[in-house]
């Protein structure tokens, strides 16, 4: 039995904690930040994270008062990158901007390197519609022509992507299960490095964001035949969806959001919140958004959190069903 002379020194001290850790929680929400933010963008430049992520901080730093600079960390299939912010102290400081490949990946490795549980959500970026392409000396002129060519040559075609378990490795796998084909994956460190092997033709085919792609369809050096999107995009009109052409109530989206490492205080993450939402309301990123084929995205830090659970969820049961061995 605890006497009571002890019980009262106790209490005291609890209160005297609490005063201080409500104080502490003050004082950060009225300082943070005081210098510069480093955002780690876990692939390489030029890509859809890369590019908005950039677009992004640009924003948030003028509503932070702070530089905000972007660094890509590529390698891993984002898991150096990941694991960088991971490590980082939990100050608000350091954060990760990655794709959905972020969730995908701890479910494909025997040996990951990092788990969701890691990180806190910051909040989400953006979500983007995905071109099928491929070079534009292959001889399909349509996702009809592709899937016959296919199906006539069970497992001699290919497919690109930024490597196993990332969205554009999904994104490809999904379809090609849904229409019943076979081909060989090839995988890439990152869309980047593959794109000069399926626009020669070395590769015949890749599922490529809509930002990054479109301009190479544009300019004739790819080929688009069909777009995941739910409906066609106004910048390629001609480009039609998988449903249009047959692939039955086939879509799929890539997103982007922005993450912190566990255990950042509360304030700090409701303040990097806020100057994210400034940044993707701002006209000037709708705009480009809107124009790449993608769309912002609002939560707040806790939805966002629950949608990172929702969306492992998924992912575990896709990456199962799609027989995806831990590598």
């Amino acid at each position: 039995m605890i006497h009571s002379k002890i019980i009262k020194p106790l209490l005291l001290q609890g209160l005297i904690a609490s005063s201080l850790l409500g104080t502490t929680t003050c004082v950060l929400a009225d300082t943070f930040p005081d210098r510069p933010i480093r955002i780690i963008v876990n692939t390489g430049p030029g890509g859809l994270v890369d590019l908005s992520t950039r677009m992004v901080a640009e924003k948030m730093s003028e509503n932070l008062g702070q530089p905000v600079v972007v660094e890509n960390r590529a390698g891993g299939d984002g898991g150096l990158g990941a694991r960088t912010v991971k490590t980082a102290k939990p100050d608000g400081y350091t954060l990760l901007s990655s794709a959905g490949t972020v969730v995908i990946q701890p479910l494909v490795k025997l040996n990951p390197i990092y788990g969701m549980k890691d990180f806190t959500g910051v909040g989400p970026v953006l979500r983007s519609s995905v071109l099928m392409v491929t070079g534009a000396s292959r001889p399909d002129k349509t996702l009809a022509d592709f899937i016959a060519r296919a199906k006539a040559n069970p497992g001699k075609m290919t497919y690109a992507s930024a490597g196993v378990g990332t969205t554009t490795h999904i994104g490809a796998a999904l379809f090609l299960k849904q229409a019943g084909l076979n081909l060989l994956h090839v995988p890439y460190k990152g869309n980047g490095t593959a794109m000069p092997d399926v626009i020669s033709g070395r590769v015949d085919m890749i599922f490529e964001a809509y930002g990054s792609g479109a301009p190479k369809v544009s300019s004739g050096t790819l080929k688009a035949l069909a777009v995941t999107s739910t409906s066609r995009l106004a910048d390629l009109p001609d480009v039609q969806t998988f449903a249009e052409q047959g692939v039955k109530d086939f879509s799929y989206y890539l997103w982007v959001g922005m993450l912190a490492p566990s255990g950042t205080p509360e304030p700090v993450v409701k303040r990097l919140n806020e100057a994210l939402q400034y940044a993707l309301n701002s006209k000037q990123i709708t705009d480009r958004f809107r124009k790449d084929g993608s769309e912002a995205l609002s939560m707040t830090p806790k939805e966002f959190d629950e949608f990172l659970v929702s969306e492992e969820g998924k992912m575990a049961a896709t990456v199962k069903d799609l027989g995806i061995e831990k590598q």
